[in-house]
């Protein structure tokens, strides 16, 4: 989401310019403070990209010079995480093969209809305020973790802080049990930390060692580097999105609770 205005943009790849204004007009009915962009070709929607924050991307299966998988790949290499949506009459197909990839958010299926589309991207761009959650809070600066702390259980979310995340590992230890199924909704942590190991070793952890993917257990990165090799490496080493210093309290929140609907499965026609 977009951390610098609170207008949307939002980015729809289509070759055919009919599914693109029908895609549009339906995204500008159920997301009226957004401006879509439509784009023809892969190059398009990465110029796209390029050219200013992008909030939310639609591509189709097939595109004139690259296949619609290629370019959210390409989006990964290039941009920190943006929601990345598959529309297509293919997607039953396609999940049922497993023939996706982790760099696709989610997968809309066109029998559904565009009408349904409108509402779906919706959900991912205007989170609902009303979602809640337990938050896993990793912070090793006491006056900043004191402030955040109190802005997100003011937005009625849970929060257990630690500052470190050895502490956090036990936490995850004991509250995922033996039954894998724990209470803890999201984890939110800084990248650098005071203790032995640091936010992008926590991930690592969580990702390979505890086999948690991101739609079990979200995890969002606080960093204050904004060098896209370094939040790329964030992103692959298993970060659902990264949150810019210094924090932007709607932003955050925004974030959060996005994470926490994805968690869920909200209103997702494929997860029906």
């Amino acid at each position: 989401m977009n951390d610098a205005k609170d207008s949307l943009r939002i980015i729809v790849a289509d070759a055919s310019k009919v599914t693109r204004k029908m895609i549009g007009k339906v995204i500008a009915e159920s997301v009226p403070e957004a401006e879509v962009v439509g784009c023809n070709t892969a190059a398009e929607a990465l110029e796209q990209c390029d050219l200013g924050a992008v909030d939310l991307v639609t591509t189709a299966l097939s595109l004139p010079d690259m296949d619609g998988l290629g370019l959210c790949q390409k989006i990964r290499e290039s941009q920190r995480y943006i929601p990345i949506i598959v529309v297509s009459g293919e997607v039953n197909d396609r999940l049922v093969r497993r023939d996706m990839t982790d760099d696709v958010t989610d997968y809309f299926d066109k029998s559904h209809g565009f009408k349904a589309l409108g509402a779906f991207v919706r959900g991912y761009v205007c989170p609902d305020e009303s979602v809640t959650g337990h938050v896993l809070y990793v912070e090793d600066s006491r006056v900043v973790a004191l402030a955040t702390r109190r802005m997100l259980e003011a937005s009625g979310l849970t929060v257990t802080h630690v500052v470190s995340v050895e502490e956090a590992l036990e936490i995850l230890i004991e509250d995922i049990g033996d039954n894998g199924d724990g209470k803890l909704d999201v984890i939110l942590t800084d990248v650098y930390l005071k203790g032995g190991l640091t936010g992008k070793e926590l991930l690592e952890k969580v990702r390979d060692e505890m086999g948690l993917t991101r739609g079990q257990l979200p995890v969002l990165v606080m960093t204050g580097d904004d060098n896209p090799k370094n939040q790329s490496a964030l992103i692959k080493a298993g970060a659902n999105d990264l949150v810019e210093k210094p924090i932007e309290e709607k932003t955050l929140i925004n974030k959060l609770r996005f994470q926490l609907q994805l968690a869920a499965g909200f209103e997702s026609p494929t997860k029906a």
